[in-house]
């Protein structure tokens, strides 16, 4: 892990160029940022047509593939995102233990469940930011073991139990704060920790908490990097404190771009949100004067359909920015246009997303590692079922 980590630390930190900016706020500018540095690379992002970013946007690896054919260097990038694929063959569920699990978040409970059963230490177990227990429900009724399930929300704490009692299963919700000491109260020495997609700071709690406590072992998604109090990540290992990178929030969201595809409807809604955002900005910056982006509230996709000029309209009476006689039509075409510049712009960044990923993940599990613990890190799930899909399992030596 040490060597990898420093692979990595090495490569972000020599390429930062290519993936520290932000494409909505760089697309303003029509020549690509590059052009000087890496002409190559910029002539190749001229040549794509809308469809053939479209495509790349939805194929990371094919994406890698064709940037290394112009620059060869990042080769380096492929061989330090690889990770070794859990081997799972699935699990037979008890009847209404998935009640009330949406689809693809089912594949993603009992993926994590079969994982952490295959590792298991302890003889109970502690669900942390449990939600309504869907991970817990699975660990119960297949190891019959006892599940402490750990929330914020007690209207989940009570849907949670409730369930749990239907189904006769050995479960015991408790209501706390994930990152206020008091939180320790959910531990005890017998546990082994499980978290899925706990965002943020409350993974990091939970690292930190349970590697005090000694529990004899974790199995922890990590999601949402960026929902952090610090303005900046702030590194757990020795290894990641001695670096000389350091992400800010905005880069900390980076690696949560890529998504699965939500289908035609989705896409649609983005193009129109992001291009009439786009055309807007524009609008504002050569109408009315504004040197900087204006940020915009978020709306409901439903209101899209109204078009470009309704949503200029409504965007200005929230922002109380009084528009004069506009041609709406110039400024949406511009706003397409700008749209497909970002999306170009941003196929560069997105090669390193899986890289500044797992450049989190190696310093949590270094931290972990330094508290006296062996830690193996795998891909749990296919990207397809979620990109987050990343598994630190560590075990008490």
């Amino acid at each position: 892990m040490k060597h990898h980590f420093t692979s990595l630390n090495s490569l972000l930190l020599t390429y930062q160029d290519l993936w520290r900016f932000e494409p909505f706020l760089q697309s303003v500018d029509e020549q690509l940022p590059w052009i000087s540095q890496y002409p190559q690379l910029c002539q190749w992002l001229y040549s794509l047509t809308y469809e053939q970013i479209d495509a790349y946007k939805a194929d990371s690896e094919s994406l890698l593939t064709a940037i290394t054919r112009v620059l060869p260097e990042l080769a380096a990038i492929k061989k330090n995102s690889q990770l070794k694929k859990l081997t799972l063959s699935g699990l037979h569920l008890e009847r209404g233990v998935e009640s009330g699990v949406p689809g693809r978040k089912l594949a993603q409970v009992v993926s994590m469940g079969e994982a952490a059963l295959q590792q298991h230490e302890g003889q109970e177990w502690l669900e942390w930011c449990s939600g309504k227990g869907f991970l817990g429900r699975i660990l119960a009724s297949q190891s019959q073991q006892k599940v402490t399930s750990f929330e914020f929300q007690q209207a989940l704490c009570d849907a949670g139990q409730s369930e749990a009692n239907k189904q006769k299963l050995p479960m015991t919700f408790i209501q706390g704060d994930a990152l206020a000491e008091s939180a320790k109260r959910a531990m005890n020495s017998r546990q082994h920790a499980v978290a899925l997609h706990a965002c943020g700071d409350l993974h990091v709690s939970l690292i930190k908490k349970a590697s005090n406590a000694q529990l004899p072992a974790m199995t922890i998604s990590p999601c949402c990097y960026h929902l952090i109090e610090g303005e900046n990540y702030q590194p757990l290992s020795s290894f990641g404190q001695s670096s000389e990178l350091t992400l800010s929030k905005a880069e900390l969201r980076i690696p949560l771009q890529e998504t699965v595809t939500g289908g035609e409807r989705v896409k649609r809604h983005r193009f129109e949100e992001m291009s009439f955002r786009l055309g807007l900005d524009l609008l504002l910056r050569q109408v009315c004067g504004f040197e900087h982006y204006v940020p915009i509230p978020s709306i409901k996709k439903s209101s899209l359909a109204d078009g470009f000029q309704s949503f200029c309209l409504w965007a200005t009476k929230k922002k109380q920015i009084e528009l004069p006689e506009v041609d709406f039509l110039h400024f949406q075409q511009l706003g397409e246009q700008r749209y497909w510049h970002m999306e170009r712009l941003s196929l560069v960044q997105q090669v390193f997303r899986r890289s500044l990923e797992l450049w989190l993940v190696l310093d949590k599990s270094l931290y972990i590692e330094e508290q006296g613990y062996q830690v193996d890190i795998v891909e749990f799930c296919a990207k397809e079922v979620t990109p987050r899909n990343i598994l630190i399992c560590a075990t008490k030596t």
